[in-house]
């Protein structure tokens, strides 16, 4: 902005004023959101290629790639439970054309286990959550005779400590979960972490561990194939696709732990360019074809404006922190 201050004091070359300023804004903010997007965008996601984390914006921006005539690349950056793709597009340019899609670790809930992180999820500009998936309580059949909810914590009530619940790992959405029920039912289980979800699951699939709150669209090939037990889901209502399937909440009302997977902008991204994001994801998830692959995930379409977004993310952040608070939870 120098050369300002040597304007003629008699006036004649303010007029140039409002034209330099609108150059100068315009070389330095982003295209409109009219041309946008005119090149590539990326899509970090802060975990591996194959779970559901990654395959909710994959189906997404195959969708977008097609209505915006761009690429849409998904670049999976992990490591520290999000933290590293998340730190990645967080000091991204804020022009729209590098997003972050996640689940709420890195999002909602890392901020109140890690001490210090490389960015500050609060100052991410929300854009969109796309669709949710419920975690569900999973046992394997021959270790567990328990039929449902209400067996389950009298057998744990009288055998104080005696199951083992397999987790994804410390801090992730399958701890917390078990954590809140442990808290509402004051049963205790010895929690046992795995690297994620895949080993979980063949943890609980051996006989290693007897219980796991696990993301249902990944465990629910296998309780379909006989080889586990789905006593119920933590939706807050029952799922359509599993009407017969109780709800944790029926046995304890207010017990709600579902993943979902957010798309969020870099801190100062223009509010035109998210509106056209959360505006064209929303047109994405309204097409049959795109809630037909969502169903196969066992996910559930959530869309909705940015505020809803906004609010329903400050809603998990509050309520996993009273969560890891209560359970006094910590990184070890």
């Amino acid at each position: 902005m120098h050369g300002f201050t040597a304007l003629a004091p008699n006036g004649r070359h303010l007029a140039v004023l409002p034209l330099l300023l609108a150059l100068s804004a315009h070389s330095h903010s982003p295209a409109s959101a009219a041309d946008y997007p005119d090149r590539a965008v990326k899509i970090v996601v802060p975990f591996p290629a194959g779970g559901t984390a990654d395959a909710v914006p994959r189906i997404v921006g195959e969708w977008l790639s097609r209505k915006w005539g761009q690429p849409v690349v998904i670049e999976n950056r992990t490591g520290a439970a999000g933290n590293i793709g998340s730190e990645t597009a967080y000091r991204s340019a804020p022009d729209g054309y590098t997003l972050l899609s996640s689940p709420p670790p890195p999002l909602v809930i890392n901020q109140n286990l890690y001490p210090k992180l490389g960015f500050d999820p609060t100052r991410f500009e929300p854009v969109i959550v796309m669709a949710q998936v419920p975690n569900a309580l999973i046992v394997n059949p021959d270790k567990v005779k328990a039929s449902n909810v209400t067996e389950l914590i009298e057998y744990l009530r009288n055998n104080p400590d005696k199951l083992t619940c397999a987790t994804q790992g410390n801090g992730t959405t399958s701890h917390l979960t078990s954590e809140l029920f442990q808290l509402m039912t004051k049963v205790k289980l010895r929690h046992i972490p795995y690297r994620g979800s895949a080993p979980a699951l063949q943890g609980l699939l051996a006989g290693d561990v007897d219980v796991m709150f696990d993301n249902l669209g990944v465990s629910l090939p296998l309780v379909q194939a006989g080889k586990l037990k789905l006593l119920a889901v933590a939706s807050p209502a029952r799922l359509p696709a599993l009407p017969d399937v109780p709800t944790i909440a029926e046995t304890l009302p207010g017990f709600e732990a579902v993943a979902w997977y957010g798309i969020v902008a870099p801190p100062d991204t223009p509010k035109n360019i998210t509106d056209k994001i959360n505006a064209d994801v929303n047109e994405v998830l309204r097409q049959p074809e795109v809630q037909e692959q969502l169903r196969k995930l066992s996910a559930d379409i959530f869309g909705g404006s940015i505020d809803k977004t906004s609010k329903y993310m400050r809603e998990e952040v509050d309520r996993w922190a009273a969560v890891i608070k209560s359970a006094n939870i910590q990184l070890q």
